[in-house]
């Protein structure tokens, strides 16, 4: 009697302790994967990059819903789409300039973060919104002004979007193309979030695509080309009574209707931000209960 009620106390220590360490595991990897920051190195800043911060628009003319300097020109206009409200920058940059891309505290990293505003405000943007949150996984394509960060794909079906030095946006998958290789193409930004929304201004998302990044309206973020230096970024509210939000489908044909020839989605939900003129305009939400912005790994600005 006396060997089976130690067996039984021995055998609760070993469950106590396998509960234990399972407990401290599984805290170590969400800790790991949302909360440990680890940064792998500093965003170089191009001497252009530099030029532009330093400038910081002296001699533009200034709105509450426009800004013109002479080298770009953006426009905000705020629409009501269905139950949704959803905010539109028209940009048009001169010839040699592009849609640029900061890191959060300039810092190549997991959980490296920053708020969208925080980060624009230190690369004097005029426009920003967020970016793809690629410190919030392990895998897929990196490349930022340039430099090739991250090389690791995501999956052969992952589309990214490629923005290349010369201003053109392609939409590609992994799978089809290394990152070294786009690189070479010229390839000076890449974002791994999507899918793609449009390609050769035809809607290649459908209600499917949906599933696995969200599986109803929600606030999104979204960058799309017009024509040669004209783009757009859209952000939509969403996930309050005031502003339901959109599906991928339903973003795809607003901006469709804009006459987006590429478009992609960035990542969205509580991540959804736009910046423009010193100002969050729009009203990023997590959970609908309190207007807050939440802090990302990057954006997204002119």
């Amino acid at each position: 009697m006396y060997r089976m009620i130690e067996k039984k106390k021995i055998a609760r220590w070993v469950v106590a302790a396998y509960i234990a360490l399972l407990v401290s595991f599984s805290t170590f990897v969400l800790m790991d994967t949302f909360v440990i920051e680890k940064a792998y190195g500093a965003l170089e800043t191009t001497s252009e990059n530099q030029k532009d911060v330093q400038s910081g628009g002296t001699n533009a003319e200034v709105t509450d819903t426009t800004y013109k300097d002479a080298n770009k020109e953006v426009t905000l206009t705020t629409y009501r789409e269905g139950e949704t409200t959803v905010y539109v920058a028209d940009i048009a940059l001169n010839e040699g300039e592009n849609i640029k891309t900061a890191l959060a505290q300039n810092t190549y990293g997991k959980n490296i973060k920053a708020s969208t505003s925080e980060t624009a405000d230190e690369n004097k943007a005029v426009l920003a919104v967020n970016g793809d949150f690629y410190g919030a996984r392990n895998s897929g394509y990196v490349i930022r002004n340039g430099q090739l960060l991250r090389s690791e794909m995501s999956s052969s079906e992952q589309e990214d979007l490629v923005i290349y030095e010369d201003g053109n946006m392609e939409i590609i998958k992994e799978g089809d193309i290394t990152a070294e290789e786009l690189l070479e193409k010229g390839a000076v930004n890449v974002f791994s979030f999507g899918p793609g929304l449009i390609e050769n201004g035809e809607i290649i998302v459908d209600s499917s695509d949906e599933v696995g990044k969200a599986m109803a309206s929600n606030p999104r973020t979204a960058i799309g080309r017009i024509s040669d230096n004209h783009y757009v970024l859209v952000v939509s509210d969403g996930r309050t009574s005031e502003s339901e939000g959109l599906s991928l489908s339903e973003l795809a044909q607003f901006m469709k209707g804009l006459g987006v020839t590429t478009a992609y989605n960035l990542d969205g939900g509580g991540s959804s931000t736009m910046y423009f003129n010193g100002n969050v305009v729009n009203n990023p939400t997590t959970n609908g209960q309190s207007i807050k912005e939440r802090e990302v790994s990057d954006i997204v600005y002119v």
